[in-house]
């Protein structure tokens, strides 16, 4: 069923029509195959980087899409009701631009953005590492100034796109403390850098997710994105929009989950009547899709208010919380509602609940979301 969305121009009603007629043709044909096989579909996102769909939130003057992040995050949305992993990394490629359009010089931004929004390249994320998740403060890989540039050693952890995005923001340790951390611009393919085995996740098997290895690898210096020691910042301020991009394919998938219980129900009877029709399983389905529809306002208004540029910041955590927790809820329940059927790998409710748990991980858990919101709730 399609969403009966608000959207603030035609143009953007637009979009979502071609959005829509892409993701049915291209997503939700392939999405069983390459998830079921755990393969990369390949040229997928060659496919989504013609038709603009990998540079919606940046300016065109660098080749990106002029779209509003309430508009951009609708895209993410339907993307992620065909296929949560495509929809994941797309927003995952969005946060990695970010630094270097945000805190990069002007030169920089003349010489890369054009790339890295032009639709021939994906990127990835590099913050996590073994022992440094949600405390970023504590990574360890080092980035030491020499003659030739900066070396990097160490290991990066939780790589969307790992081993096969086309750059990565990396975040590296130029001195101590929490103030030590600084961001590079890193390219997907240089000597000194391997990736590992692509780790064996519970969902989202079609993209893969790994370890980086830098054993020595040299980035010249006009790869540092911003100042030495700037990194957290740079981190964190990415991570705002990234927390969106996660809380709208959370609800992609919470809709495409709603929307399979919805169907079956109306198709199953039992006792006479049409499954839906019974009290018990009827307002479950309702209390679905109030759960999914208050995930929508929530991080709309959250996306509203980056476009409007006021502070969004607590709003993203709050979206992201809410989000993701109702996505983990309604596909849990959908596979609820076609009981046995549910749990077989016949019906995409499986999946979807499956996909679901990483999104009240990833981004920040959903502990250090409840952490950031009662912190701006502090005077």
């Amino acid at each position: 069923m399609a969403v009966d969305r608000m959207l603030p121009t035609q143009d953007a009603e637009d979009l979502i029509a071609l959005v829509r007629e892409i993701a049915d043709r291209e997503l939700a044909t392939r999405v069983e195959e390459h998830e079921s096989t755990e393969t990369y579909p390949e040229g997928l996102f060659g496919i989504l980087g013609q038709a603009g769909l990998l540079s919606l939130p940046y300016p065109e003057e660098f080749g990106g899409g002029g779209q509003p992040y309430e508009v951009y995050l609708q895209v993410l949305e339907e993307l992620a009701a065909r296929w949560a992993a495509i929809a994941v990394a797309t927003s995952v490629h969005t946060l990695a631009c970010h630094p270097l359009y945000t805190f990069g010089t002007d030169e920089q931004k003349q010489r890369w953005l054009p790339d890295l929004l032009g639709g021939a390249m994906v990127g990835g994320y590099s913050l996590s590492e073994p022992q440094a998740g949600s405390d970023a403060a504590s990574l360890n890989c080092k980035a030491e100034l020499t003659a030739d540039g900066y070396r990097i050693t160490g290991t990066k952890a939780w790589i969307t796109h790992g081993g096969r995005a086309d750059f990565y923001s990396l975040f590296a340790r130029t001195a101590p403390g929490s103030k030590g951390v600084s961001c590079f611009l890193a390219p997907g393919a240089i000597e000194g850098l391997s990736f590992g085995a692509p780790e064996r996740k519970m969902g989202l098997q079609a993209v893969p997710t790994t370890a980086a290895y830098w054993d020595g690898a040299v980035l010249e210096t006009d790869r540092l994105i911003g100042t030495e020691g700037q990194g957290l910042q740079i981190a964190f301020s990415a991570l705002d929009g990234g927390r969106l991009g996660i809380a709208a394919c959370a609800t992609g998938l919470a809709q495409a989950a709603l929307d399979a219980a919805v169907d079956y129900a109306n198709e199953r009877t039992t006792f006479g009547k049409k499954i839906i029709d019974h009290q018990g399983l009827g307002f479950m389905l309702a209390d679905m899709a109030a759960a999914v529809d208050s995930a929508r306002a929530t991080y709309l208004d959250a996306a509203r208010r980056r476009d409007a540029g006021r502070p969004f910041s607590r709003q993203a955590s709050v979206a992201k919380l809410v989000a993701t927790d109702a996505a983990m809820k309604v596909t849990t329940d959908a596979v609820q509602v076609l009981g046995g059927y549910g749990y077989t790998r016949d019906f995409p409710v499986e999946r979807y609940m499956r996909e679901a748990k990483i999104t009240q991980i990833f981004e920040g858990t959903n502990q250090i979301q409840r952490l950031v919101i009662s912190r701006g709730l502090s005077h």
